[in-house]
């Protein structure tokens, strides 16, 4: 019997601002009924992901930044995991000798050095305010995370990945999407989000359902007891997937709720 469902956000249940469907509501408000727990997991701020929670009424606690934070609907830190100044230093630096755009996450608020179209399509929608400044007149502390961007070279990214990850395998670094280069503390994965979370309610994995779209999503589906790709999600996800649910825009989400946990709504 499943008793959690974690999921992803964007690509999943949603694809844009707080447009969610009739059914994807339907399907919400169905799984407070029969009291299964609902919980965002999500790469996106903390801030940014409240008022998807309280778009669809959930009062469970948030996992945000792939895993490095959790608080509650009080605002309460349960777990965090930032990345280390020594590190998001060197990240710092590198990305500006490789004219790389990065956004650098301090406290759950938001920092760039350029104000660009890359910046402005990224918060576009998402409900984020950002500060322009050089970042050697921050205190690198409590970095959250670090996102590397190029909005027109997916190859590129995959390029940083795969360096990052030679230079720094101590860290979790991954694609989130296939634009996004994701860098963050190694205990910030969604799948420790996750399991924090059945300690704290007693829930065994095999009473997890898990669900994303992408590559920052397979220690997520592969940490639950049913595992489910969007039918839109990345290849390496499928492969790892316990089924592939329909897409977003067909209401993939739901299909798979209907399939193992709630019956179909009438």
């Amino acid at each position: 019997m499943i008793k959690m469902i974690a999921t992803d956000i964007d690509g999943t249940i949603l694809k844009w601002g707080l447009d969610f469907s009739p059914a994807m509501r339907k399907c919400v408000e169905k799984l407070k009924e029969s009291n299964v727990k609902l919980v965002l997991v999500t790469g996106r701020m903390h801030c940014a992901t409240v008022p998807i929670a309280k778009e669809l009424g959930l009062e469970t606690p948030i996992v945000s930044y792939q895993g490095g934070l959790i608080k509650d609907c009080n605002n309460n830190t349960l777990y965090q995991k930032n990345l280390s100044p020594k590190y998001a230093k060197e990240i710092i630096t590198w990305a500006r000798k490789n004219d790389v755009h990065i956004n650098l996450y301090l406290d759950d608020k938001l920092y760039v050095e350029k104000d660009n179209d890359i910046v402005k399509s990224y918060t576009d929608g998402k409900f984020i305010d950002y500060t322009v400044c050089n970042f050697d007149t921050l205190e690198i502390e409590n970095v959250n995370k670090i996102l590397a961007i190029d909005l027109t070279d997916a190859e590129r990214v995959t390029k940083w990945v795969e360096e990052l990850k030679l230079k720094y395998p101590d860290l979790y670094i991954v694609k989130s999407t296939p634009y996004f280069c994701e860098v963050g503390c190694c205990d910030a994965k969604k799948s420790l989000g996750v399991e924090f979370l059945c300690n704290m309610w007693g829930i065994k994995k095999e009473e997890v359902l898990t669900i994303g779209d992408q590559n920052n999503d397979i220690d997520l589906v592969q940490c639950g007891g049913i595992g489910v790709a969007m039918g839109n999600g990345s290849p390496e996800l499928k492969e790892c997937a316990d089924f592939i649910t329909d897409t977003v825009d067909n209401d993939g989400f739901v299909k798979a709720i209907e399939k193992f946990v709630i019956q179909p709504q009438k």
